[in-house]
């Protein structure tokens, strides 16, 4: 069951990234964002984007092995992307002050999921 929310969540994190780019490339530098502003969302898509596409390895991995290392990768993953990205969109978007606390969390979500990929991995090349 969880690993239906993890496929179906990857896929429309890349959907989005992919619907926030376009509007990133297109639409925030025509409105006259300021260009740092448009740089930040465009790292929060390319953040948004990789992320996603680690989620769907992870849930590609987990059918083929469930740890539960993985899932934690997951929803580390995930994590990151809605503190990260997430917080980085409403700035942009929406002007929201007082969040600047939550892109580096956000990072750290991203590092300890790679951290626990590094450590399911570790399990299954000694387990072979």
């Amino acid at each position: 069951m969880l690993v239906k929310l993890w496929f179906y969540l990857a896929a429309g994190l890349g959907l989005s990234a992919t619907a926030l780019g376009a509007y990133g490339a297109h639409g925030l530098a025509a409105s006259g964002v300021a260009g740092h502003l448009v740089s930040a969302f465009n790292t929060a898509v390319q953040y948004q984007f990789h992320h996603a596409l680690a989620l769907l390895l992870v849930t590609l991995a987990l059918r083929w092995r469930p740890q539960p290392l993985l899932h934690l990768a997951a929803a580390f993953f995930a994590l990151g992307v809605l503190l990260f990205s997430g917080s980085i969109y409403a700035l942009v978007l929406f002007g929201t002050k007082g969040i600047g606390w939550l892109p580096p969390l956000g990072g750290v979500g991203f590092m300890a999921g790679w951290l626990s990929l590094l450590l399911a991995g570790r399990a299954w090349l000694r387990s072979e």
